[in-house]
C-alpha cells in the first residue's frame, strides 16, 4: 500500500527547473530514500512534500490527503527533520522538545512526558537542561530528530540525518531510525551518503540534475550488480605482465590492474579460484591475497547514474567541514 504518492511534480525558481516532473511512491512502513549528489532537488522535492514550498506543477498525495490543497491536515500525520537546525540556541533541549510539542496541540502533561522519554531515549537526559547551542553537532542531530517525532507521526521525513556529525554520532542515528522503522514509522530520507542508503533503505529512487532516474529496491540493485564475478588477486609480480598470459589462458575474462602487484579479474561466469591459483603456481608467482569481491552500491550509483564517486565523497568531506 502506497502512503506517498508523487506525480509530474516539478518546481522552478525563475527560468531554473530544480524538479522536472518527477514521479514516485512510497510504500507505507518502509524507509524510502532519496539518493543524489548536492544540488540534485533533493531537498526542493522534501520541502514540496512538507508544505514548505508550493509546487510549480503536479499532484502529491499523503496518507489519502492532497498534499498540496490539503497541507495542514497531512503536516498533523508527519514529522519533519531539516538538513539544518530549526530549533532553539538558547533554549534547552527539555524546553525546545516541549516547544516543539505545543505546536502540534499536545496538552502540557503529555508533551512534557513526551519530552522526558525522547531525552532518555536518545541519551540526551543529562543534557537536557543544557542550552541548545552547547550541544555537539551529533547531540544537535539526535535533538533536532526528537523534536521531529515528538507528536509520534505516522511519516518521518529526514533531510541528510547523518551530514556533518563523527562517525559513532551517525551510528546512533542511524540505529534510532531503525528501531523508529520498526515501530511502523514510515521514512523518507534525502542523503548524499551511500552508506545510509544502502544500510537503512528498503528501495531507494536516484535523483541528478531535477529528474528521478531509477527507483528499485536495494536489493533488486544489488543483485543485479552482482551478475559480474570480480575476484582480486595481490602478488608478488607486476600486475601489468600478467595481463596477457591469463587472458591467453583464460577466455571470457577482462582483467584491471589496480596497484603495481594487484589484478581484478572480472566475468559473467562464476570464477573458480583454483584454476587462477595452480596459473599462478605454475608461473612461479607467490599470492599474497586473494578474495571476492562484491559489488558495493555506490558502483551501483555510478552505473546508473554516470557520475564520478569521487565527486560524491568530495562532497561528503565538504560537508563535515
Amino acid at each position: 500500500m502506497n502512503i506517498i504518492e508523487v506525480k509530474n511534480l516539478t518546481k522552478n525558481f525563475d527560468d531554473f527547473k530544480a524538479v522536472k516532473g518527477i514521479s514516485f511512491t512510497v510504500e507505507k512502513g518502509e524507509i524510502f530514500g532519496f539518493l543524489g549528489p548536492n544540488g540534485a532537488g533533493k531537498t526542493t522535492t522534501i520541502n514540496m512534500l512538507t508544505g514548505l514550498a508550493k509546487p510549480s506543477s503536479g499532484e502529491i498525495m499523503i496518507s489519502g490527503q492532497d498534499g498540496i490543497k490539503d497541507i495542514k491536515k497531512v503536516q498533523e500525520i508527519i514529522g519533519i527533520v531539516p538538513d539544518e537546525s530549526n530549533l532553539y540556541d538558547d533554549m534547552d533541549g527539555f524546553d525546545n522538545l516541549v516547544f516543539c510539542a505545543s505546536l502540534y496541540g499536545m496538552k502540557k502533561e503529555a508533551r512534557e512526558k513526551r519530552a522526558k522519554e525522547l531525552l532518555k531515549e536518545f541519551s540526551l537526559d543529562n543534557a537536557g537542561i543544557r542550552p541548545f547551542k552547547a550541544y555537539s553537532k551529533g547531540m544537535k542531530r539526535k535533538l533536532t530528530i526528537a523534536a521531529g517525532i515528538i507528536h509520534n507521526p505516522k511519516i518521518l521525513f529526514l533531510d541528510e540525518p547523518t551530514t556533518g556529525i563523527d562517525v559513532e554520532s551517525a551510528r546512533q542515528i542511524r540505529r534510532m531510525i531503525k528501531e523508529l522503522n520498526d515501530t511502523g514509522t514510515t521514512i523518507f530520507l534525502t542523503t548524499h551518503y551511500i552508506e545510509d542508503a544502502e544500510r537503512l533503505c528498503d528501495r531507494i529512487g536516484f535523483i541528478v540534475e531535477g529528474n528521478v532516474i531509477r527507483v528499485s529496491r536495494v536489493q533488486t540493485l544489488m543483485d543485479e550488480a552482482q551478475q559480474e564475478n570480480i575476484v582480486e588477486f595481490i602478488t608478488d609480480s607486476n600486475g601489468i605482465n600478467l595481463e596477457k598470459q591469463l587472458l591467453n589462458t583464460f577466455p571470457n575474462i577482462s582483467i584491471k590492474s589496480i596497484t603495481n602487484h594487484g589484478i581484478q579479474i572480472t566475468s559473467q561466469n562464476q570464477i573458480e579460484l583454483m584454476p587462477f591459483m595452480n596459473f599462478f603456481g605454475q608461473e612461479g608467482i607467490k599470492i599474497n591475497e586473494a578474495k571476492i569481491i562484491r559489488p558495493s552500491l555506490e558502483e551501483v550509483f555510478v552505473k546508473i547514474t554516470g557520475m564520478d564517486i569521487d565527486k560524491l565523497k568530495k562532497e561528503k568531506e565538504e560537508k563535515k567541514k
